[in-house]
Order: structure tokens, then C-alpha cells, then sequence
């Protein structure tokens, strides 16, 4: 077995109730927090719920409260100078994955200056310890609380900036079923499909390797067995609690392994037309993985096999094409939106199709697919994705 490296967080506090545990983990590391979080968790009671658990362990905190779509590099300078003004020592970051990026971003720049537009491709490596970060996801589909990753959009340039470094790694992880309950259900198919493409890229990619690989058939498995229940009935919480738990393992798993060719297609969508992320991926899935199927088939043959034991007598093709009937289905019965749907007007979509397959083709990702495309073929996949139907599932 080939030497393979593996980061995660260095705490992890998953399952029903761990949300309660955030003020004893927040005074292992800190005395005052900023809470990065947005408007919707504090109308919640999320927020205010966290104050509570902060105060019984006599930690400050102050609210930020900005975060209003995917993250920007506006977001990160807001939050940044209110760490600067108040002095803060610990960083919590409540919601979704752009909450968690945003907190991601805020650590690195608290210690290590610079703009976030300085750490892409590794033209600035963080030197410092970041303050520490610690992570409780909302919704079950970025796994941001178990990656070296975050996704910032640069306003100036309207690009999505992908910045993997070490750094990136929150300290803590409180993963809570409970607080996904309230995802509505487009938010519950979105960010579920979001966490099955990180599964699934994290498994075909040329980076993959045996941890990764254990992971992500186990994020698979879970995510195509619990995603109906919990897109259907939402108070679920044994389904919640099997996604919320498989979305951190698809992240564990690429951040450790990699990306492929939907996120690298995903993020120019985002950056232009402000798609959320998991809603993007979720829209490219189909397109891409029929795309990708052949040259993958192999490796979608051992997920047709994981999943369907009871089909062991069928062909390596037949498994494979199993697995994207499968993916399919879930994203037709999920009422997954193309992008025409969506609302994206199409003469402004095509007028953007060069710029989002060069963007997409700078970031790298594509570059990690089994089948590496041409700009070309990167721009033909966006026209399929635009108006795609699934008439033949």
C-alpha cells in the first residue's frame, strides 16, 4: 500500500445532543469567541441557544451575523476586523458551508495577515496556527467541518477561489442531527446531493486511496439509502442523523482525496450566478457522471457492488450503469433543478461558457477526473447541464 496522508480535525463530537458540548469544548481552547453565523440561525434560536451553552462555561462572545450567501472575501474582512476590534481568541462558526468557510478564512488571516486572494494555488502558505475553529454544521452536505478547504468568491475577479491548505483544518467538530431538522427540504436535497458528489469524486478520483475509499462507499452507502426519508419527512432524526454523519465522512474523504471535474465545473456557476454551491453540484451530477462513466467504470463497478451486494453475478458495465441509474433516480425524486429552471437566463449563460470552462480548468479539479476534458468538452457539458432532463430514468 503506496504512503498516503490524512488530516482531520482534532477533536470530532458527532451524534444527537453534541451540540450542548460547544461551551466545554470552546473554553479548552479560548475565553472569547466570535460567532460567525447568519441572519436565518439567529431567527432560529440556534444562536442564542449557543450563548446559552457559552455563558454556562463563562466564555464572551460576539456575533457576526453577515453571512448572507456563498462566502466572499467581503464577508471574511467584516468578520476579520471584529476579531481585530474585540480580541477575540476562538472561533466558532455555526451554519452551513458558508458560515464554516467564512470562520476558515477569518482563523488564517487572524494570525497569519494577508488578503485570501494571497493563500490560492499556495502562493502564500500559512506559517502560523490559525485561532482555533470550531465548526457545527447545519445542514448535511458540505462537510466543511472535516476539511483543509475553503471556497471563497473574489468579488473583484468573480472567481471562487479554492484554497486547500493544512491551516484550513478546523480544531473542533460538533456534528448535531438535530440541527439540520430545520432544513427545508430544497436545502436537504441540495446540500444531500452536494455530500453524494463529494462521496462519489472522492471515490473515482486519481487521488483516491484506501482511507478515502473506505470512507466514501460508506458516505455513498448512506447518503442513497437516507436521502428520500429525509427530503420527505425532515423530523426524521434517525435520517437526519445518517446524513448529517455521511456528509462528514464524504468530506473527511475528499479533503483527503480530491475534487474531480462537477466542482471544478460547480464553482464558476456560483461565482456569476449565484447559485449555491450544493444546488450547482447537484445540477451538474448527472451530466458529468454520465460524462465520466466509462472511463470510471471500474471503480463505479465496486460502488454498484458495495451497494447491491445481492447483484454480484452482473457485468462490470451493468454495475456501473446500476450506480448511475441510481444517482439519477435520487436526483429525479429529489425535484433537482436544471439551471434553465433555476432561473439562469440562457443568452447570459452563454455568453459566460468561455469563462467558466477556463475558470473551471484553473482550478484543477477537472484535471483529477477519470476522463480529463478539453474546454471543449467542459463547455458542451455546461450546454447539457443547462437544460438537462431526466425523461429517460
Amino acid at each position: 500500500m503506496p504512503c498516503s496522508q490524512v488530516n482531520l480535525p482534532r477533536s470530532i463530537n458527532y451524534g444527537q445532543g453534541s451540540f450542548k458540548t460547544v461551551g466545554e469544548e470552546v473554553k479548552k481552547v479560548g475565553n472569547k469567541a466570535l460567532i460567525i453565523s447568519d441572519q436565518v440561525m439567529y431567527d432560529l434560536g440556534l444562536v442564542k441557544e449557543c450563548h446559552s451553552y457559552l455563558e454556562e462555561k463563562g466564555v464572551t462572545y460576539f456575533d457576526y451575523l453577515g453571512v448572507r450567501s456563498e462566502p466572499t472575501d467581503h464577508y471574511v474582512h467584516e468578520a476579520l476586523e471584529l476579531i481585530q476590534t474585540n480580541k477575540c481568541d476562538v472561533i466558532i462558526a455555526l451554519g452551513g458551508g458558508s458560515c464554516i468557510d467564512t470562520a476558515k478564512a477569518v482563523a488564517v488571516l487572524a494570525t497569519n495577515g494577508g488578503e485570501i486572494s494571497d493563500y490560492v494555488q499556495d502562493k502564500t502558505t500559512a506559517t502560523d496556527n490559525p485561532l482555533p475553529l470550531v465548526a457545527i454544521p447545519t445542514t448535511a452536505g458540505t462537510g466543511s467541518e472535516a476539511t483543509d478547504v475553503t471556497v471563497i468568491t473574489n468579488t473583484k475577479t468573480d472567481v471562487k477561489m479554492m484554497i486547500k491548505q493544512q491551516a484550513f483544518m478546523p480544531e473542533i467538530a460538533i456534528v448535531d442531527p438535530y440541527l439540520t431538522i430545520t432544513s427545508p427540504k430544497s436545502t436537504t436535497a441540495a446540500t444531500g446531493v452536494d455530500a453524494l458528489t463529494h462521496a462519489l469524486e472522492a471515490y473515482i478520483s486519481k487521488k483516491a486511496h484506501a482511507f478515502t475509499d473506505d470512507l466514501a462507499l460508506s458516505a455513498i452507502k448512506r447518503i442513497t439509502e437516507h436521502i428520500l426519508e429525509a427530503y420527505q419527512n425532515g423530523e426524521n432524526v434517525e435520517a437526519r442523523d445518517e446524513m448529517i454523519y455521511a456528509s462528514m465522512q464524504a468530506g473527511m474523504a475528499f479533503s483527503n482525496s480530491s475534487v474531480c471535474l462537477v466542482h471544478g465545473m460547480s464553482r464558476p456557476i456560483g461565482a456569476l450566478f449565484h447559485v449555491p454551491h450544493g444546488i450547482s453540484n447537484a445540477m451538474l451530477l448527472p451530466a458529468v457522471l454520465e460524462y465520466s462513466k466509462v472511463e470510471c467504470r471500474e471503480r463505479l463497478a465496486e460502488i454498484g457492488l458495495y451497494l447491491f451486494p445481492e447483484l454480484k453475478r452482473l457485468t462490470e458495465l451493468e454495475l456501473s450503469e446500476k450506480v448511475v441509474h441510481t444517482v439519477l433516480s435520487l436526483c429525479k425524486q429529489l425535484d433537482i433543478p436544471n439551471l434553465k429552471d433555476w432561473g439562469v437566463g440562457e443568452e447570459e449563460f452563454n455568453t459566460a461558457l468561455d469563462k467558466m470552462a477556463d475558470d473551471a480548468l484553473e482550478s484543477g479539479s477537472p484535471a483529477n477526473n477519470p476522463k480529463v476534458p478539453t474546454k471543449e468538452e467542459i463547455i458542451s457539458l455546461y450546454e447539457t447541464a443547462f437544460g438537462y432532463e431526466y425523461a429517460h430514468v
